[in-house]
């Protein structure tokens, strides 16, 4: 039996050229998951509307934050990738659930080392339809079509496993404790509320009406909401931010449909427009810096505040290639390791 890891991550346009745009949302947007409905009124919103108006505005964006060496989310990915193979003797590859590499051919990857025993690893702490389910929807549809002889483990969402609070807390403290700031923002990656609902297996518990969330039930294992609000509750303790010193909000709202609130864009301009001058913002969502938060965030984020008189605008970065942050996943995947060795061992 011969062990990998495949590192999963969201993807990215090849370039900035808006074809390279067009052709990345196309595939994004396409996914049910992302904009969960019915094929044909799909193929109308992406194919119809967004793709011939969005690349052009997009690919605007991407060029803001685009690196000598390509993407940032891609460059980052491949930094990590690169220093956990340092940290552990389990072969790593990495692919994009959308765009290059492909997760086809980050499990070929693994197959042509002769490995059939993969530990999949997607990039997201919090679960959701739009990012975890659907990396392991077609990691299970890859691995029956075209990858039989291997067997997929998937690492369950993080977002309270005390490692990864450990590594974002101290990420954060590195940049707020000698900083002057009023509140600390955790911006999240938004979702339509529905999706919040269709992913309750209980069909009863999720109402999104401000308490569902800290009451218990079976249904916070794949409630999106749930899983921001403890990322932020432990991390604030961990911090000991008093409550009125942080909040949460979701970013990144597409179309009509409601989406989870508060909306960061709203909140900031609130707080500026509320008289406050010095604020920071953390988006514990994204492991990678990306479009939305180099962007999104640390552009537009700071032009909002400061044109309704804010000052200060902090940036926390996303943990990226932090040597904690690689050390805790090379620890995660050699005990992986080590467990299916004992296993063998005693079989």
């Amino acid at each position: 039996m011969s062990k990998g890891v495949l590192l999963v991550n969201l993807g990215s346009p090849d370039s900035t050229n808006p074809k390279d745009v067009k052709k990345y949302l196309d595939q994004f947007l396409m996914d049910e998951r992302v904009i969960d409905v019915p094929y044909l009124l799909r193929a109308f919103i992406v194919k119809g509307i967004v793709l011939n108006t969005r690349p052009k505005k997009s690919a605007a964006a991407y060029e803001k934050i685009w690196w000598d060496e390509g993407s940032p989310l891609i460059v980052l990915s491949e930094r990590l990738q690169e220093k956990i193979d340092s940290h552990t003797g389990v072969p790593i590859a990495l692919a994009m659930r959308y765009g290059k590499p492909s997760m086809k051919s980050g499990l070929q990857e693994l197959a042509d080392k002769g490995v059939d025993d993969v530990l999949l690893l997607p990039l997201y702490p919090q679960f959701a339809m739009a990012t975890t389910e659907t990396i392991l929807v077609l990691a299970e549809q890859l691995q029956k079509e075209f990858f039989p002889q291997i067997k997929l483990t998937t690492v369950p969402p993080f977002y309270n496993h005390p490692d990864y609070l450990t590594v974002l807390a101290r990420s954060i403290a590195e940049t707020i404790d000698d900083l002057d700031f009023e509140h600390l923002l955790f911006s999240y990656h938004g979702v339509p509320e529905r999706h919040i609902k269709k992913s309750d297996i209980t069909n009863s518990h999720c109402k999104i009406d401000g308490s569902c969330c800290q009451t218990p039930s079976p249904a916070h294992q794949f409630c999106y909401r749930h899983q921001c609000f403890e990322t932020t509750r432990l991390v604030a303790e961990m911090l000991e931010l008093p409550e009125e010193k942080y909040s949460v909000s979701f970013q990144s709202r597409l179309g009509f449909d409601p989406w989870l609130k508060p909306y960061t864009d709203r909140t900031i301009e609130k707080f500026g427009l509320n008289g406050m001058k010095k604020m920071a913002i953390v988006t514990p969502a994204f492991v990678s810096d990306c479009l939305e938060t180099l962007e999104e965030i640390a552009m537009e984020g700071k032009e909002i505040f400061e044109e309704v008189g804010g000052e200060e605008f902090t940036v926390i970065p996303c943990l990226n290639d932090r040597e904690d942050w690689v050390k805790t996943l090379s620890r995660w995947i050699d005990e992986w390791a080590n467990k299916l060795e004992t296993k063998k061992e005693n079989a």
